[in-house]
């Protein structure tokens, strides 16, 4: 009887101090339609609120959590460029995994050559087009300079263009940057921001007409015939799988032709060139 008792004092404990956390901690919303995703008390222990969003399925953080993973961002090799991917709900995974994938290969002999690291508006979960969900390692305030920044893009850029943090982000990193890349229609935030005003510069297949009539500073390049093109720092492709190109252009510049051949041979790329051969 002693056991029992000494047990049901433990459990009322452990749910009075659940409940406790539950009403101190404000919880950061990542969209207006969240709703209550389970009332048992035990369950707000967990390290994700009792929030989720019914149209993602994503759970919202606590401000807590938020301020701990701004404390731990991903450690950086300070002797390394640091290359800085954006991204945001929609974004094309694509444009994400493609440079992440050619610039994350060591050298044959096993060396790092780049920090490479996400970059999003907030610690929230986003979702791609392809609805992949992922998780930023920095915000844009947290961020850190960047030697090259790469903008990827969504289908429905409207929101990214209107958003101000995120065009002065790329403003002020432009400062520091030895490269800013954009693929497909990431070049419309390029615009937007005036960056690359009087450079060449090219979008997806189909959207150079808009591209030059909203931003007519840019000298914009004929994508039917044109998959990558550089000007100066400016680098940009068509997006989606030329993705790759803007990429492995960029780290022959940044490394050597021997670096890329052996990053090539490891993503398969002959294999893919070759597939119905």
């Amino acid at each position: 009887m002693k056991t029992i008792t000494i047990t049901f004092i433990l459990f009322a404990t452990l749910l009075g101090s659940c409940n406790s956390d539950k009403t101190k901690d404000n919880t950061k919303t990542v969209a207006n339609s969240f709703v209550e995703m389970n009332s048992d008390s035990l369950v707000s222990c967990s390290p994700r609120v009792l929030k989720r969003n019914t149209k993602t399925g994503l759970i919202s953080l606590r401000e807590s959590q938020v301020a701990e993973l701004s404390k731990n961002a991903k450690q950086l090799d300070n002797n390394l460029p640091i290359i800085g991917v954006l991204m945001y709900d929609d974004v094309l995974t694509t444009e994400l995994t493609a440079p992440m994938d050619v610039f994350t290969k060591p050298t044959e002999n096993g060396e790092k050559l780049f920090n490479v690291i996400t970059i999003a508006e907030s610690y929230d979960f986003i979702v791609s087009e392809e609805g992949l969900k992922m998780f930023p390692d920095y915000t844009l305030e947290n961020a850190p300079n960047l030697d090259i920044l790469i903008v990827p893009s969504a289908y429905d850029m409207s929101l990214q263009v209107k958003n101000k943090e995120l065009v002065n982000f790329i403003i002020a990193q432009n400062n520091n940057t030895e490269y800013t890349v954009s693929n497909c229609a990431g070049a419309t935030l390029i615009g937007e921001s005036g960056v690359a005003n009087g450079r060449k510069i090219v979008t997806w297949i189909g959207g150079g007409k808009d591209l030059q009539k909203n931003y007519p500073d840019l000298k914009v390049q004929d994508d039917e015939s044109v998959s990558y093109i550089e000007d100066g720092k400016f680098l940009s492709s068509n997006g989606n799988l030329a993705s790759y190109i803007s990429s492995l252009e960029l780290l022959e510049k940044l490394s050597s032709k021997a670096h890329r051949k052996y990053v090539e041979s490891l993503i398969y790329l002959d294999r893919l060139q070759k597939w119905n051969n």
